[in-house]
């Protein structure tokens, strides 16, 4: 197999000048920095309480039984087999992972062929949003005894998922009868929650009735594609042992102490730099490879979610050597960089405007694929097109697009792909879950919470009288109101 590569070039000071390139002199500096970031990283993936205790142990998913791995294989194969539509309910990684594995490993337009999909369902995502068309319009269309449902969720309290499944449920009991739940399989805690709780009640009339796979402790959503999203790629027909083993080949590179043999903390490093010593902002991803917009997509959440903090982080250490987090309220920081997902050559016409004559405050990283699985070849005549390849074209492109960050002295750098596979699509997901973890170091701050995402969940939950909700957040909600004048809407 050959391995992704990470280049680098036009984000140095040679090619974009020292105003918006990173120098040589800054490397260095930064060298003690990103020497204490790298042990302080190692330390805790090699440190078992710590993964599961801070939410490392994404770190470690390379690396499951193979006999783990085999039976989640032939469950979605089964899967697969009996099942013509097969629903997915989950929000944030819980879709954002299943659906770039979706577009980056089955043709495109998927659902619309069946000499596409080869005998696998059709895939339809829901539980990710509050639009009522969506969920109707999918359960209008599909036959509950041909629809088999898993429904992602960690709590199953999270509220556009938990509505998703009540109404779903609905549907396939009044469907195909009171043996609904055979249909239903949940990816959840294994041990505690309220859908482990209804998973445990239905199994317990009927075991055959809402079965379950694990969310393996320690590892959040947005770095969990690589445990909740393998029963998917299963059902799609990807061999899951060959997206784990491009995830182990990433995870091995990144072990590496220099920067210069470790892509993902080099990509950290350079855009740290840039970011903090010259105001980049904002991260533009562009795959110039319409499969890869939604892994776009799905970056665009890693790297929000988990680098937009407000607090930076505070450690203590116990007795024993293991590490607790917390957030440092005398400390606001107010950091991380804003994600821009986009692809090429589509966007081109549009962002790239901005990226090229805007303001100079981004870095745009590129994904460039050598070889496509098919190509067109125009035909021969007179024109300065003709015989080309699409393939040729993209890739050119491509190059052009760089060519015209780099004479307006942008950042830019690209990520080469030999091809989009299984292997090299798990090199790629978990480079930019490292690149993630080790910038989070850089910035310390906790590259493995949420806290912002808390604040519309429990305003929600304040406004539907929730039980339960603390007396802190309903005063916290009642402190600051939303003044709303008629003077100003017209």
């Amino acid at each position: 197999m050959r391995d992704i590569k990470f280049d680098f070039n036009n984000m140095l000071s040679f090619n974009i000048g020292e105003k918006h390139g990173v120098t040589a002199d800054e490397l260095q500096q930064i060298s003690e920095t990103v020497t204490t970031a790298r042990q302080h990283l190692r330390k805790l993936i090699d440190t078992a309480l710590n993964r599961t205790n801070i939410g490392l142990e994404w770190a470690n998913l390379p690396f499951q039984d193979k006999k783990d791995i085999q039976e989640i294989q032939f469950l979605g194969e089964q899967i697969a087999c009996d099942y013509k539509n097969v629903l997915f309910l989950g929000i944030g990684g819980s879709y954002l992972g299943l659906k770039a594995a979706q577009d980056a490993l089955c043709p495109p337009y998927y659902n619309e062929f069946s000499s596409l999909r080869k005998g696998t369902p059709r895939i339809y995502f829901e539980g990710n949003n509050l639009d009522p068309e969506t969920i109707n319009a999918v359960l209008a269309n599909l036959k509950p005894s041909e629809t088999f449902v898993v429904v992602i969720s960690k709590s199953g309290e999270t509220t556009e998922t938990k509505v998703a499944l009540e109404t779903v449920e609905r549907w396939l009991k009044q469907g195909v009868g009171e043996k609904y739940g055979r249909q239903i399989l949940a990816i959840t805690d294994p041990e505690s929650g309220a859908l482990r709780s209804k998973v445990n009640q239905a199994q317990a009339a009927n075991p055959l009735s809402f079965r379950s796979l694990p969310l393996i402790k320690g590892v959040g959503g947005r770095y969990s594609e690589l445990n909740m999203g393998l029963l998917h790629l299963a059902i799609i027909g990807v061999k899951i042992e060959e997206v784990l083993a491009g995830a182990k080949a990433m995870a091995e590179k990144c072990a590496a102490e220099s920067i210069y043999e470790n892509p993902a903390y080099m990509y950290a490093v350079l855009q740290h730099i840039l970011y903090k010593n010259k105001n980049k902002s904002i991260a533009v991803t562009m795959p110039f490879s319409e499969g890869l917009k939604a892994t776009a997509d799905w970056y665009a959440q890693l790297l929000a979610e988990s680098l937009g903090k407000k607090y930076e982080r505070e450690i203590s250490v116990t007795a024993q050597g293991f590490e607790n987090w917390d957030h440092n309220k005398q400390q606001v920081v107010n950091v991380g960089r804003t994600p821009v997902a986009c692809r090429g050559t589509n966007d081109l016409h549009s962002i790239q405007q901005n990226n090229v004559e805007g303001e100079n405050n981004k870095t745009v990283t590129f994904i460039r694929v050598e070889n496509f699985s098919s190509d067109v070849k125009l035909p021969p005549g007179d024109n300065f097109l003709s015989g080309k390849s699409y393939s040729e074209l993209i890739k050119l492109a491509q190059e052009a697009t760089e060519w015209s960050l780099v004479k307006e002295q942008r950042p830019n750098c690209t990520i080469i792909i030999p091809e989009v596979s299984p292997y090299s699509w798990g090199e790629l997901i978990f480079f930019f879950e490292m690149a993630t973890a080790f910038e989070g170091e850089l910035l310390n701050v906790n590259a493995y919470d949420q806290p912002g995402v808390e604040g519309y969940k429990k305003y929600m939950y304040y406004k539907l009288d929730k039980p339960g909700i603390s007396k802190d957040i309903a005063r916290e909600i009642e402190k600051y109101p939303i003044w709303k004048k008629d003077e100003f809407i017209f």
